[in-house]
Protein backbone atom coordinates (compact mmCIF):
# COMPACT_ATOMS: atom_id res chain seq x y z
CA UNK A 1 0.00 0.00 0.00
CA UNK A 2 2.92 2.26 0.88
CA UNK A 3 4.79 2.00 -2.61
CA UNK A 4 1.74 2.36 -4.51
CA UNK A 5 0.89 5.88 -2.29
CA UNK A 6 4.37 6.69 -2.79
CA UNK A 7 5.03 5.77 -6.59
CA UNK A 8 2.44 6.99 -8.92
CA UNK A 9 1.60 10.05 -6.90
CA UNK A 10 5.15 12.21 -7.74
CA UNK A 11 4.22 11.31 -11.20
CA UNK A 12 0.76 13.09 -11.39
CA UNK A 13 0.94 16.80 -13.01
CA UNK A 14 0.72 19.80 -10.71
CA UNK A 15 -2.97 20.48 -11.94
CA UNK A 16 -4.09 17.18 -10.62
CA UNK A 17 -1.99 17.49 -7.67
CA UNK A 18 -3.63 20.60 -6.93
CA UNK A 19 -7.13 19.00 -8.08
CA UNK A 20 -6.16 16.40 -5.44
CA UNK A 21 -5.28 18.44 -2.28
CA UNK A 22 -8.77 20.53 -2.76
CA UNK A 23 -10.55 17.55 -2.86
CA UNK A 24 -9.10 16.38 0.09
CA UNK A 25 -9.08 19.65 2.27
CA UNK A 26 -13.23 19.25 0.81
CA UNK A 27 -13.63 16.16 2.20
CA UNK A 28 -12.18 17.03 5.40
CA UNK A 29 -13.89 20.22 5.60
CA UNK A 30 -17.37 18.70 4.97
CA UNK A 31 -16.71 15.70 7.05
CA UNK A 32 -15.86 18.18 9.96
CA UNK A 33 -18.57 20.18 8.87
CA UNK A 34 -21.42 17.54 8.71
CA UNK A 35 -20.43 16.50 11.77
CA UNK A 36 -20.43 19.99 13.98
CA UNK A 37 -23.92 20.70 11.74
CA UNK A 38 -25.50 17.50 13.21
CA UNK A 39 -24.09 18.05 16.44
CA UNK A 40 -25.46 21.41 16.54
CA UNK A 41 -28.90 20.22 15.32
CA UNK A 42 -28.93 17.84 17.54
CA UNK A 43 -28.46 19.38 20.47
CA UNK A 44 -30.92 22.90 19.30
CA UNK A 45 -33.80 19.76 19.14
CA UNK A 46 -32.67 18.28 22.14
CA UNK A 47 -32.89 21.43 23.80
CA UNK A 48 -36.54 22.60 22.70
CA UNK A 49 -37.18 18.97 23.87
CA UNK A 50 -36.04 20.13 27.28
CA UNK A 51 -37.84 23.55 27.37
CA UNK A 52 -41.08 22.33 25.84
CA UNK A 53 -40.97 19.82 28.99
CA UNK A 54 -39.91 21.81 31.61
CA UNK A 55 -42.49 24.16 30.68
CA UNK A 56 -45.14 21.80 31.23
CA UNK A 57 -43.53 20.55 34.54
CA UNK A 58 -43.39 24.18 35.83
CA UNK A 59 -46.84 24.57 35.17
CA UNK A 60 -48.14 21.68 37.14
CA UNK A 61 -45.75 22.36 39.95
CA UNK A 62 -47.23 25.51 40.07
CA UNK A 63 -50.28 23.91 39.98
CA UNK A 64 -49.26 21.18 42.57
CA UNK A 65 -48.03 23.73 45.25
CA UNK A 66 -51.73 25.36 44.71
CA UNK A 67 -53.60 22.24 45.42
CA UNK A 68 -55.22 22.46 42.54
CA UNK A 69 -54.53 19.39 40.28
CA UNK A 70 -57.01 18.93 37.94
CA UNK A 71 -57.65 15.32 37.19
CA UNK A 72 -56.48 14.14 34.47
CA UNK A 73 -53.50 16.58 34.20
CA UNK A 74 -53.95 18.87 31.04
CA UNK A 75 -50.98 18.76 28.34
CA UNK A 76 -50.56 20.51 25.23
CA UNK A 77 -50.42 17.82 22.59
CA UNK A 78 -50.13 14.41 22.13
CA UNK A 79 -46.61 14.18 22.54
CA UNK A 80 -46.43 14.58 26.15
CA UNK A 81 -46.84 12.35 29.47
CA UNK A 82 -47.14 13.88 32.71
CA UNK A 83 -47.37 11.65 36.55
CA UNK A 84 -46.62 13.60 39.52
CA UNK A 85 -45.64 10.70 41.94
CA UNK A 86 -45.13 11.64 45.83
CA UNK A 87 -42.32 10.43 48.00
CA UNK A 88 -43.18 7.06 48.51
CA UNK A 89 -43.60 6.80 44.39
CA UNK A 90 -47.31 6.88 44.30
CA UNK A 91 -49.07 8.35 41.58
CA UNK A 92 -51.25 11.05 42.61
CA UNK A 93 -52.56 12.92 39.06
CA UNK A 94 -51.59 11.58 35.40
CA UNK A 95 -52.27 13.06 31.93
CA UNK A 96 -55.25 11.57 30.29
CA UNK A 97 -52.78 9.17 28.31
CA UNK A 98 -50.12 8.53 30.98
CA UNK A 99 -49.89 5.27 33.36
CA UNK A 100 -52.16 5.84 36.42
CA UNK A 101 -50.41 3.10 38.11
CA UNK A 102 -46.52 2.68 37.29
CA UNK A 103 -44.30 5.63 37.58
CA UNK A 104 -42.14 6.83 34.66
CA UNK A 105 -38.79 6.50 36.77
CA UNK A 106 -38.09 3.65 38.76
CA UNK A 107 -37.29 4.46 42.90
CA UNK A 108 -33.75 4.13 41.86
CA UNK A 109 -33.87 6.34 39.05
CA UNK A 110 -35.59 9.33 41.13
CA UNK A 111 -33.95 11.86 43.29
CA UNK A 112 -36.72 13.80 44.81
CA UNK A 113 -35.93 17.17 45.50
CA UNK A 114 -33.89 17.80 41.99
CA UNK A 115 -34.50 18.62 38.90
CA UNK A 116 -33.48 15.68 36.45
CA UNK A 117 -33.10 15.15 32.79
CA UNK A 118 -32.65 11.47 31.28
CA UNK A 119 -33.23 9.14 28.25
CA UNK A 120 -35.13 6.18 28.84
CA UNK A 121 -36.75 3.63 26.73
CA UNK A 122 -40.40 4.61 25.42
CA UNK A 123 -42.17 1.60 25.85
CA UNK A 124 -41.80 2.05 29.63
CA UNK A 125 -44.75 5.12 28.91
CA UNK A 126 -46.36 3.66 26.13
CA UNK A 127 -44.26 6.06 23.44
CA UNK A 128 -42.19 4.41 20.61
CA UNK A 129 -38.34 5.38 20.24
CA UNK A 130 -36.55 7.24 23.16
CA UNK A 131 -37.80 9.14 25.31
CA UNK A 132 -37.10 12.45 26.88
CA UNK A 133 -37.90 12.43 30.31
CA UNK A 134 -37.66 15.57 33.13
CA UNK A 135 -38.36 15.69 36.96
CA UNK A 136 -39.20 19.05 38.97
CA UNK A 137 -39.78 18.88 42.77
CA UNK A 138 -42.76 20.25 43.82
CA UNK A 139 -45.79 20.47 46.67
CA UNK A 140 -44.56 21.05 50.34
CA UNK A 141 -41.87 19.95 52.87
CA UNK A 142 -44.84 18.55 54.37
CA UNK A 143 -45.79 16.70 51.74
CA UNK A 144 -43.13 16.77 49.12
CA UNK A 145 -44.52 15.59 45.37
CA UNK A 146 -42.56 15.51 41.66
CA UNK A 147 -43.36 16.05 38.49
CA UNK A 148 -42.80 13.88 35.43
CA UNK A 149 -43.15 15.19 32.23
CA UNK A 150 -42.35 12.42 29.65
CA UNK A 151 -41.73 13.85 25.45
CA UNK A 152 -40.78 11.69 22.59
CA UNK A 153 -37.43 11.73 20.66
CA UNK A 154 -38.81 9.74 17.67
CA UNK A 155 -39.05 13.43 16.08
CA UNK A 156 -35.45 14.66 16.49
CA UNK A 157 -34.02 11.34 15.32
CA UNK A 158 -36.28 11.46 12.46
CA UNK A 159 -34.76 15.49 11.84
CA UNK A 160 -31.49 14.35 12.84
CA UNK A 161 -31.59 11.42 10.24
CA UNK A 162 -32.57 13.05 7.40
CA UNK A 163 -30.27 15.77 7.83
CA UNK A 164 -27.71 12.69 7.70
CA UNK A 165 -28.90 11.09 4.67
CA UNK A 166 -29.19 14.63 3.32
CA UNK A 167 -25.49 15.26 3.74
CA UNK A 168 -24.47 11.53 3.00
CA UNK A 169 -26.30 12.03 -0.48
CA UNK A 170 -25.31 15.26 -1.30
CA UNK A 171 -21.93 15.38 0.12
CA UNK A 172 -20.35 12.94 -2.99
CA UNK A 173 -22.07 15.34 -5.64
CA UNK A 174 -21.11 18.68 -4.06
CA UNK A 175 -17.51 17.28 -4.25
CA UNK A 176 -18.31 16.54 -7.77
CA UNK A 177 -18.96 19.36 -8.71
CA UNK A 178 -17.04 21.13 -6.86
CA UNK A 179 -13.52 18.79 -8.58
CA UNK A 180 -14.72 19.52 -11.71
CA UNK A 181 -14.76 23.78 -10.89
CA UNK A 182 -11.66 23.26 -9.37
CA UNK A 183 -10.17 21.18 -12.45
CA UNK A 184 -11.35 23.99 -14.83
CA UNK A 185 -10.22 26.67 -12.48
CA UNK A 186 -6.78 24.90 -11.83
CA UNK A 187 -6.46 24.27 -15.63
CA UNK A 188 -7.20 28.15 -16.31
CA UNK A 189 -4.60 29.12 -13.53
CA UNK A 190 -1.69 27.30 -14.77
CA UNK A 191 -2.43 27.90 -18.96
CA UNK A 192 -0.35 30.84 -18.74
CA UNK A 193 2.59 28.63 -16.73
CA UNK A 194 2.40 26.33 -19.64
CA UNK A 195 2.95 29.41 -22.08
CA UNK A 196 6.09 30.42 -19.88
CA UNK A 197 7.23 26.89 -19.96
CA UNK A 198 6.78 26.82 -23.94
CA UNK A 199 8.13 29.68 -24.01
CA UNK A 200 11.34 28.97 -21.75
CA UNK A 201 11.65 26.19 -24.14
CA UNK A 202 12.07 28.28 -26.79
CA UNK A 203 15.05 30.41 -25.94
CA UNK A 204 17.97 29.25 -27.22
CA UNK A 205 20.62 31.75 -26.54
CA UNK A 206 20.42 32.97 -29.90
CA UNK A 207 21.74 36.83 -30.76
CA UNK A 208 17.86 38.89 -30.67
CA UNK A 209 15.48 40.06 -28.05
CA UNK A 210 13.79 36.48 -26.63
CA UNK A 211 11.11 37.47 -24.54
CA UNK A 212 8.51 35.13 -22.69
CA UNK A 213 4.48 35.54 -22.92
CA UNK A 214 2.97 38.38 -20.28
CA UNK A 215 -0.28 37.08 -19.72
CA UNK A 216 -3.44 39.60 -19.48
CA UNK A 217 -4.17 39.51 -15.73
CA UNK A 218 -2.15 41.58 -13.52
CA UNK A 219 -1.79 38.56 -10.61
CA UNK A 220 1.14 36.86 -9.16
CA UNK A 221 1.81 34.84 -12.40
CA UNK A 222 2.09 38.09 -14.47
CA UNK A 223 4.51 39.71 -12.12
CA UNK A 224 6.71 36.45 -12.71
CA UNK A 225 6.82 37.15 -15.86
CA UNK A 226 7.59 40.52 -16.07
CA UNK A 227 10.37 39.85 -13.73
CA UNK A 228 11.71 36.28 -15.86
CA UNK A 229 11.21 39.18 -18.67
CA UNK A 230 13.47 41.89 -17.19
CA UNK A 231 16.22 39.03 -16.08
CA UNK A 232 16.57 37.79 -19.22
CA UNK A 233 16.91 41.32 -20.57
CA UNK A 234 19.53 41.48 -18.23
CA UNK A 235 20.93 38.48 -19.02
CA UNK A 236 20.61 39.53 -22.68
CA UNK A 237 22.76 42.93 -22.01
CA UNK A 238 25.73 40.77 -19.68
CA UNK A 239 26.28 38.24 -22.62
CA UNK A 240 26.07 40.83 -25.26
CA UNK A 241 28.71 42.86 -23.01
CA UNK A 242 30.94 39.77 -22.20
CA UNK A 243 30.85 38.80 -26.57
CA UNK A 244 32.19 42.51 -26.97
CA UNK A 245 34.63 42.04 -23.89
CA UNK A 246 35.97 38.60 -25.49
CA UNK A 247 36.03 40.22 -29.00
CA UNK A 248 37.91 43.19 -28.21
CA UNK A 249 39.70 41.28 -25.66
CA UNK A 250 41.00 39.12 -29.07
CA UNK A 251 41.54 41.78 -30.92
CA UNK A 252 44.07 43.63 -28.51
CA UNK A 253 45.71 40.56 -27.87
CA UNK A 254 46.30 39.21 -31.52
CA UNK A 255 47.98 42.92 -32.11
CA UNK A 256 51.02 42.23 -30.67
CA UNK A 257 50.98 38.63 -31.17
CA UNK A 258 51.35 39.77 -35.06
CA UNK A 259 53.57 42.49 -34.15
CA UNK A 260 56.18 39.74 -32.76
CA UNK A 261 55.33 37.50 -35.67
CA UNK A 262 56.08 39.89 -38.40
CA UNK A 263 59.16 40.74 -36.79
CA UNK A 264 60.51 37.30 -36.39
CA UNK A 265 59.55 36.60 -39.98
CA UNK A 266 61.49 38.92 -42.00
CA UNK A 267 64.07 39.03 -39.17
CA UNK A 268 64.49 34.82 -40.75
CA UNK A 269 64.32 36.08 -44.01
CA UNK A 270 66.78 38.24 -43.72
CA UNK A 271 69.33 35.87 -42.40
CA UNK A 272 73.00 37.44 -40.92
CA UNK A 273 71.46 41.27 -42.20
CA UNK A 274 69.10 41.03 -39.19
CA UNK A 275 69.77 43.76 -36.75
CA UNK A 276 68.71 41.48 -33.70
CA UNK A 277 69.27 43.85 -30.97
CA UNK A 278 66.78 46.31 -32.57
CA UNK A 279 64.45 43.36 -33.21
CA UNK A 280 64.73 41.95 -29.13
CA UNK A 281 63.90 45.55 -28.00
CA UNK A 282 60.72 45.23 -30.35
CA UNK A 283 60.21 41.86 -29.48
CA UNK A 284 60.53 43.19 -25.84
CA UNK A 285 58.51 45.99 -25.90
CA UNK A 286 55.73 44.04 -27.65
CA UNK A 287 56.20 41.68 -24.87
CA UNK A 288 55.16 43.83 -21.83
CA UNK A 289 52.26 45.65 -23.68
CA UNK A 290 51.07 42.10 -23.85
CA UNK A 291 51.88 41.48 -20.41
CA UNK A 292 50.13 44.74 -19.43
CA UNK A 293 47.17 44.30 -20.91
CA UNK A 294 46.88 40.65 -19.72
CA UNK A 295 47.08 41.88 -16.30
CA UNK A 296 44.22 44.47 -17.17
CA UNK A 297 42.43 41.37 -18.30
CA UNK A 298 42.59 39.39 -15.04
CA UNK A 299 41.96 42.60 -13.26
CA UNK A 300 38.47 43.84 -14.87
CA UNK A 301 37.71 39.85 -14.44
CA UNK A 302 38.29 39.50 -10.69
CA UNK A 303 36.46 42.91 -10.28
CA UNK A 304 33.22 41.28 -11.96
CA UNK A 305 33.53 38.61 -10.06
CA UNK A 306 33.20 40.42 -6.56
CA UNK A 307 29.25 42.38 -7.26
CA UNK A 308 29.61 43.25 -3.26
CA UNK A 309 32.10 45.88 -2.32
CA UNK A 310 34.76 44.24 0.18
CA UNK A 311 35.36 45.40 3.54
CA UNK A 312 37.87 48.39 3.53
CA UNK A 313 41.36 46.90 4.48
CA UNK A 314 42.84 49.68 6.21
CA UNK A 315 42.83 53.75 6.59
CA UNK A 316 45.37 55.42 4.00
CA UNK A 317 47.22 58.32 4.06
CA UNK A 318 46.63 60.53 0.60
CA UNK A 319 49.82 62.57 1.27
CA UNK A 320 51.77 59.77 1.54
CA UNK A 321 49.94 58.05 -0.93
CA UNK A 322 50.23 60.72 -3.45
CA UNK A 323 54.54 61.08 -2.39
CA UNK A 324 54.90 57.46 -3.81
CA UNK A 325 52.99 57.74 -6.71
CA UNK A 326 55.15 60.71 -7.94
CA UNK A 327 58.26 59.83 -7.02
CA UNK A 328 57.71 56.68 -10.06
CA UNK A 329 58.18 59.56 -12.54
CA UNK A 330 60.64 62.35 -12.85
CA UNK A 331 59.86 65.68 -11.02
CA UNK A 332 59.85 68.05 -14.38
CA UNK A 333 56.67 66.04 -15.68
CA UNK A 334 54.97 65.35 -12.69
CA UNK A 335 54.24 67.91 -10.09
CA UNK A 336 53.14 67.31 -6.93
CA UNK A 337 51.92 69.95 -4.32
CA UNK A 338 51.27 68.82 -1.05
CA UNK A 339 48.50 68.94 1.16
CA UNK A 340 49.08 70.97 4.40
CA UNK A 341 47.34 68.60 6.32
CA UNK A 342 47.17 64.58 6.44
CA UNK A 343 43.97 63.50 4.65
CA UNK A 344 42.71 59.83 5.64
CA UNK A 345 40.87 57.84 3.90
CA UNK A 346 39.79 54.17 4.17
CA UNK A 347 40.37 51.53 1.55
CA UNK A 348 43.00 49.72 -0.46
CA UNK A 349 46.35 51.12 -0.80
CA UNK A 350 47.02 48.96 -3.53
CA UNK A 351 44.04 49.58 -5.20
CA UNK A 352 44.29 53.40 -4.85
CA UNK A 353 47.97 53.67 -6.18
CA UNK A 354 46.27 52.07 -9.23
CA UNK A 355 43.71 54.45 -9.63
CA UNK A 356 46.78 57.39 -9.48
CA UNK A 357 49.24 55.54 -11.78
CA UNK A 358 46.68 54.58 -14.32
CA UNK A 359 45.66 58.53 -13.95
CA UNK A 360 48.82 59.56 -14.02
CA UNK A 361 49.81 57.66 -17.17
CA UNK A 362 46.82 58.85 -19.19
CA UNK A 363 47.54 62.21 -18.53
CA UNK A 364 51.22 62.03 -19.58
CA UNK A 365 50.24 60.28 -22.52
CA UNK A 366 48.10 64.00 -23.74
CA UNK A 367 50.45 66.17 -21.40
CA UNK A 368 52.20 69.05 -23.45
CA UNK A 369 54.72 70.01 -20.50
CA UNK A 370 53.79 68.34 -17.50
CA UNK A 371 50.85 66.93 -14.66
CA UNK A 372 49.81 68.41 -11.50
CA UNK A 373 48.94 65.92 -8.93
CA UNK A 374 46.92 67.35 -5.93
CA UNK A 375 45.28 66.51 -3.03
CA UNK A 376 42.49 68.84 -1.19
CA UNK A 377 39.38 68.37 1.10
CA UNK A 378 37.40 67.94 2.97
CA UNK A 379 34.63 68.67 0.69
CA UNK A 380 31.93 67.52 2.75
CA UNK A 381 32.52 64.12 3.76
CA UNK A 382 34.98 63.65 0.99
CA UNK A 383 38.98 64.13 0.20
CA UNK A 384 39.43 65.02 -3.29
CA UNK A 385 42.57 64.03 -5.38
CA UNK A 386 43.45 65.71 -8.80
CA UNK A 387 45.37 64.77 -11.77
CA UNK A 388 45.70 67.89 -14.28
CA UNK A 389 47.40 67.75 -17.50
CA UNK A 390 47.87 70.35 -20.43
CA UNK A 391 46.89 68.30 -22.94
CA UNK A 392 43.88 68.81 -25.40
CA UNK A 393 41.21 67.63 -23.30
CA UNK A 394 38.31 65.41 -24.02
CA UNK A 395 34.94 67.38 -25.76
CA UNK A 396 32.00 67.07 -22.70
CA UNK A 397 29.95 64.65 -25.04
CA UNK A 398 33.04 61.70 -24.88
CA UNK A 399 34.04 61.97 -21.08
CA UNK A 400 31.35 59.24 -20.35
CA UNK A 401 31.95 57.23 -22.59
CA UNK A 402 36.12 56.99 -21.96
CA UNK A 403 35.45 54.93 -19.12
CA UNK A 404 34.00 52.03 -21.58
CA UNK A 405 36.12 49.35 -21.90
CA UNK A 406 38.69 49.56 -24.78
CA UNK A 407 37.86 53.14 -25.80
CA UNK A 408 40.17 55.12 -27.45
CA UNK A 409 39.26 58.53 -28.72
CA UNK A 410 40.39 59.29 -32.09
CA UNK A 411 43.91 61.16 -30.88
CA UNK A 412 44.91 57.68 -28.94
CA UNK A 413 44.32 55.37 -31.77
CA UNK A 414 47.58 54.42 -32.37
CA UNK A 415 48.06 51.53 -29.52
CA UNK A 416 51.48 52.08 -29.23
CA UNK A 417 51.18 55.02 -27.38
CA UNK A 418 47.40 55.07 -26.75
CA UNK A 419 47.35 51.70 -24.78
CA UNK A 420 44.32 49.31 -24.89
CA UNK A 421 41.61 51.48 -23.62
CA UNK A 422 41.58 49.77 -20.11
CA UNK A 423 43.09 52.14 -18.29
CA UNK A 424 40.18 54.35 -17.09
CA UNK A 425 37.55 51.61 -16.90
CA UNK A 426 40.04 49.82 -14.41
CA UNK A 427 40.28 53.65 -12.23
CA UNK A 428 36.18 53.52 -12.53
CA UNK A 429 35.69 49.98 -10.97
CA UNK A 430 38.40 50.83 -8.50
CA UNK A 431 36.62 53.96 -7.55
CA UNK A 432 33.65 52.23 -6.82
CA UNK A 433 34.90 49.91 -5.00
CA UNK A 434 36.09 52.51 -2.52
CA UNK A 435 33.06 54.60 -2.39
CA UNK A 436 34.01 57.15 -4.18
CA UNK A 437 33.43 58.60 -7.41
CA UNK A 438 35.84 60.03 -10.57
CA UNK A 439 34.82 62.95 -12.85
CA UNK A 440 36.61 64.41 -16.07
CA UNK A 441 36.67 68.14 -16.82
CA UNK A 442 38.96 71.28 -18.47
CA UNK A 443 41.31 72.41 -16.43
CA UNK A 444 41.35 75.67 -18.52
CA UNK A 445 37.27 75.65 -19.88
CA UNK A 446 37.73 78.39 -23.20
CA UNK A 447 41.07 77.71 -23.44
CA UNK A 448 42.78 76.36 -26.69
CA UNK A 449 44.19 73.65 -24.92
CA UNK A 450 41.90 73.37 -22.26
CA UNK A 451 43.69 70.41 -20.60
CA UNK A 452 41.92 67.56 -18.65
CA UNK A 453 41.67 67.45 -15.07
CA UNK A 454 40.41 63.94 -13.44
CA UNK A 455 38.73 64.72 -9.68
CA UNK A 456 38.60 61.44 -7.64
CA UNK A 457 36.46 61.81 -4.62
CA UNK A 458 37.17 59.39 -1.46
CA UNK A 459 35.37 59.43 1.87
CA UNK A 460 36.96 61.08 4.33
CA UNK A 461 38.31 59.51 7.52
CA UNK A 462 39.01 60.60 10.86
CA UNK A 463 42.46 60.59 11.68
CA UNK A 464 43.08 57.22 13.33
CA UNK A 465 44.36 56.45 16.50
CA UNK A 466 48.33 56.28 17.72
CA UNK A 467 47.24 52.95 18.69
Amino acid sequence: MSRWVRGPLPRLGLRARLLALGVLGLVVGFAFGGALLLGALGWTLQRSVDEEALRTADAVALLTAEDALPDPLPVAGGQLRVQVVDAQGRIRAASIDADRLVPMLGPDELRPGQRQRLVVDGRRVGMPGPVRVVTVPAGTAQEPRTVLVAKSLTDVRHSLHVVRNLLLVGFPLLVAGLGVVAWRVVGATLRPVEQLRSGAAEITGRAGAERLPVPAGQDEIHRLAVTLNDMLDRLAVSRDRQRAFVADAAHELRSPLTNMRTELEVARRLGDDTDWPAVADDLLADTERLSRLVDDLLLLARLDEQDARPSPVGPVELGELLRGVAARYPSPPVRLTPPDAPRWVEGDAGELRRVLVNLVDNALRHAYTGVDLAVSGPDGAYHLITVTDDGPGIPAADRERVFARFTRLDDARARDAGGAGLGLAIVRELVRRAGGTVELADATPGAAAPGLRATVRLPALAEPDAE
